[in-house]
C-alpha cells in the first residue's frame, strides 16, 4: 500500500507541476531559457525535486495509514479471538476513525453480552443444584440406555460369535481363528464403552470444589483405569463462576469420553492456564483423529461441547485430521468480579504425568 500511495503521490505531483509551468508559461510569467542545456538541466532538476517531494508525502500518507489499518486489524483480531480487554486505540477523525469507534461500540457491546451470558451461566447452575436429584436420575436413564445400545449389543455380538466358533473350530480352524480375532476386537471396543460410560458417572456437578481440584480427581481417577498415559498442567488459583466452571468440567469429561471410544490414544495431555484476561483450556491426545465434517459433529460429541461453550460467550477450535490426533483449544473471557483474578501470588501449578 505505500508503494501505491508514493506511485500515485509522484505522479499527481509531476501532473499539478506541469499544469502550474504551463499556466505560468501561457501568461508570460516564464522567461525563456537561454540555451536547450539550461532548460534540459533545471527541468530535470525541477521534476526530481517534485518527484522527491511527492513521493516523501506518498511515503508519509501511506505509512500513516497502514499504521492505522494495522492497528484496527489487530484491535479486529483480539476481539475475533475472544479477548474483550484490549480497547480499540484511537485512530483519528477520518473513515478509518469511525470505524474504529464502531469497532469499540461493538466491543463494548459484546462485552456486555458475554458478562450477560456468564451472569446468565451461573444462574443456570444455581437453578440445576436445586434440581440435581432429578439430573441424576436423567444421567443414569441415559447411561443405562447407552449400556443397553453399545455395551450390552457388543456382548451378545461376542456371546454370538463365541458360539459359532465352537461350531467351526473342528471344521475350519482357520475361519475360527479370524472369529477369536473379531471376538478380541469387539470386547476392546465394549471395553473403551465400558470406561466411557463409567467416566460419566463422575458428578453432574462440581459439589464446591474449584475446577482444577474437580478435573485432577477427574484425571487421577482416570489415569488408574485406563491404559493411557496421562499429563496435566493446571494453575490451582483459578477461582471462576460456578456456571463457568461447570460447563468447562463438563466439556473436558465430554471430550475425554470421546477419547477414550474413539482416539485409540496412548497419550493424553490436558492444561488449564489463565494467561491474562481469560481462561485457556487446551485437550490434546495422539490418537487417531478424524475428518472434520457436520456428519463427525453429531457422533463426536462436538455440537455439545460447542453449544456449552458457546452458553458461557467462549470460543473453541478443533485441530485433527486422520492420524495426526486431535487437539481442543477453548478460550473463555473473564470479565464479572467473581471471574477476577483470584491467585494467590505464588503462581502454583501442579504437574502430573502417567
Amino acid at each position: 500500500m505505500i508503494w501505491r500511495s508514493m506511485g500515485e503521490s509522484i505522479l499527481l505531483s509531476l501532473f499539478l507541476f506541469g499544469t502550474v509551468i504551463y499556466v505560468l508559461n501561457y501568461y508570460g510569467y516564464i522567461r525563456p531559457f537561454t540555451n536547450w542545456r539550461e532548460g534540459i538541466t533545471i527541468s530535470l532538476i525541477l521534476i526530481g525535486v517534485v518527484a522527491i517531494l511527492g513521493g516523501a508525502y506518498g511515503y508519509w500518507s501511506g505509512s500513516r495509514t497502514t499504521r492505522r489499518l494495522e492497528l484496527l486489524q489487530d484491535a479486529m483480531l483480539h476481539l475475533e479471538k475472544g479477548n474483550l480487554s484490549r480497547p480499540v486505540p484511537d485512530l483519528g477523525q477520518d473513515e478509518i476513525g469511525r470505524i474504529g469507534d464502531q469497532l469499540g461500540r461493538i466491543s463494548t457491546r459484546w462485552e456486555e453480552q458475554v458478562s450477560s451470558l456468564q451472569r446468565l451461566s451461573t444462574n443456570n447452575a444455581e437453578l440445576a443444584e436445586k434440581a440435581k436429584l432429578s439430573a441424576v436420575v436423567e444421567e443414569r436413564q441415559r447411561l443405562a440406555r447407552e449400556l443397553h445400545d453399545a455395551v450390552s449389543q457388543q456382548l451378545f455380538a461376542i456371546s454370538m460369535t463365541a458360539t459359532a466358533v465352537g461350531r467351526t473350530l473342528e471344521k475350519d480352524f482357520d475361519k475360527a481363528k479370524r472369529q477369536i480375532a473379531l471376538i478380541e476386537e469387539m470386547s476392546s471396543v465394549a471395553q473403551s464403552e465400558m470406561r466411557a460410560l463409567l467416566l460419566h458417572l463422575r458428578p453432574v456437578h462440581l459439589e464446591g470444589k474449584r475446577l482444577s481440584q474437580g478435573l485432577m480427581e477427574l484425571l487421577q481417577e482416570l489415569q488408574a483405569k485406563v491404559p493411557i498415559e496421562i499429563a496435566w498442567d493446571m494453575d490451582e488459583s483459578i477461582k471462576l463462576p460456578k456456571g463457568i466452571e461447570d460447563h468447562l468440567f463438563r466439556i473436558v469429561q465430554e471430550a475425554l469420553s470421546n477419547t477414550l471410544r474413539h482416539s485409540k490414544a496412548s497419550q493424553m495431555e490436558l492444561k488449564l492456564q489463565r494467561p491474562s484476561e481469560h481462561i485457556r483450556l487446551s485437550i490434546r491426545d495422539n490418537g487417531v483423529g478424524f475428518e472434520l465434517d457436520e456428519n463427525k459433529h453429531a457422533s463426536y460429541g462436538i455440537q455439545s461441547m460447542k453449544e456449552r461453550v458457546n452458553e458461557i460467550g467462549g470460543a473453541i477450535q478443533f485441530v485433527t485430521a486422520p492420524g495426526k490426533g486431535t487437539r481442543i483449544e477453548i478460550r473463555v473471557p473473564i470479565l464479572t468480579e467473581e471471574g477476577g483474578d483470584t491467585t494467590d501470588g505464588s503462581g502454583n501449578q501442579s504437574v502430573a504425568g502417567g
